[in-house]
């Protein structure tokens, strides 16, 4: 693997990764191996290799990616429509960004017909360095578009979509982390299309909790916000600047700032993390009545970002779906190719955001 000059690369394990953070035209790019503490279902032992776990960067060639893991090129006339839009107008979407495998599916409708895309707000750069994710980061990135705002909702009034997923990078250099700039964007989005139901899909604001008012009060269907992994992995998983308490703090504050409002929050696994974990995970999400759950097989998007440990299951997936259920989450969304926004306007979560706002309206 080919690494800058400001890289120091090593080998173990045929499995190469770089010690010191890699700087590519003006990107910082933060991945590096680091151990940490065992999950509470390993077994003791005088050995080092089974007192922590340890997760590197970089292509380990034994690990081959199972045949489920298998998509088709995306293809169809409404994903030509959608693109080509995007292209004209200067938008981004995470659909692209992020290299998600569920691009034609979502754009396309799927078998039921309900399109949903999800437009990346604030640019496609992120001030954040998260080991698993693909968009670039920078310490100081573009200032936002003012224009975006009226552009996304331009956009989305002529797709015939019925539901929208607004997400962003992560804007630490902004005062209020975006919430403002989403929160005109759901304006625009409802003064053009009133009956499109839109979720944001956010960043933690640093744990501002005002900004999470202020989109919340914007006049969007569902929050989203991922805690990403379990409580053990967060530090090599994410950005230091995010946190599992911090993540659950934003979002347990978004369902008590206003009556009726739904939540959703989404987990990778395949990272390390052992079964009692996720159920900590899981109940720790339900405890602060998260509505809605997603789960999905982590991908590797280069070999400068995490290594998958595990390729879970179809069957595991489907085991984690009515588990999830069972403990009191209205919906869940589990599966290899399941991505926090992957078809989440399909018609259950359509029908229950309905239900639910006619409900506080009373």
């Amino acid at each position: 693997m080919m690494m800058s000059n400001t890289a120091t690369t090593t080998t173990t394990s045929n499995i190469c990764f770089s010690l010191f953070p890699i700087k590519s035209n003006g990107i910082r790019r933060n991945y590096c191996p680091q151990s940490l503490p065992p999950s509470s279902s390993s077994s003791s032992s005088s050995s080092s290799t089974s007192t922590k776990t340890t997760l590197f960067t970089g292509r380990d060639p034994e690990a081959k990616k199972p045949g489920w893991l298998r998509q088709r090129a995306p293809q169809g006339e409404k994903f030509e429509e959608v693109k080509h839009s995007l292209s004209r107008l200067n938008l981004n979407t995470v659909c692209q960004e992020a290299q998600c495998p569920n691009i034609g599916d979502c754009w396309n409708g799927g078998s039921d017909g309900i399109s949903t895309a999800t437009i990346m707000l604030l640019g496609d750069t992120c001030t954040r360095g998260c080991r698993f994710c693909a968009v670039k980061t920078s310490r100081n990135p573009p200032p936002p578009d003012p224009l975006e705002p009226l552009h996304t909702a331009t956009a989305i009034a002529s797709w015939g979509v019925d539901y929208i997923v607004l997400t962003s990078v992560d804007r630490d250099d902004l005062p209020d982390g975006g919430s403002s700039h989403f929160a005109l964007t759901v304006q625009a989005i409802k003064e053009l299309k009133p009956d499109i139901l839109v979720e944001c899909l956010t960043s933690d604001f640093r744990g501002d909790l005002n900004a999470v008012d202020a989109l919340v009060h914007s006049g969007l269907d569902v929050f989203a916000h991922n805690i990403e992994t379990v409580s053990r992995l967060q530090r090599i998983v994410r950005d230091p600047r995010a946190g599992y308490e911090q993540s659950l703090s934003v979002l347990k504050h978004a369902k008590l700032s206003k009556k009726g409002m739904i939540t959703k929050s989404s987990l990778m696994l395949g990272l390390g993390e052992s079964d009692e974990e996720l159920k900590e995970a899981m109940a720790d999400l339900r405890a602060i009545d998260v509505d809605i759950l997603t789960l999905g097989q982590y991908l590797q998007p280069t070999p400068l970002h995490l290594t998958v440990r595990e390729y879970v299951t179809p069957e595991k997936f489907a085991f984690w779906k009515e588990y999830g259920e069972s403990i009191g989450f209205r919906y869940v969304a589990s599966g290899p190719m399941v991505r926090s926004s992957y078809r989440a306007g399909e018609l259950f979560v359509q029908t229950m955001v309905r239900e639910r706002a006619a409900a506080a309206a009373l």
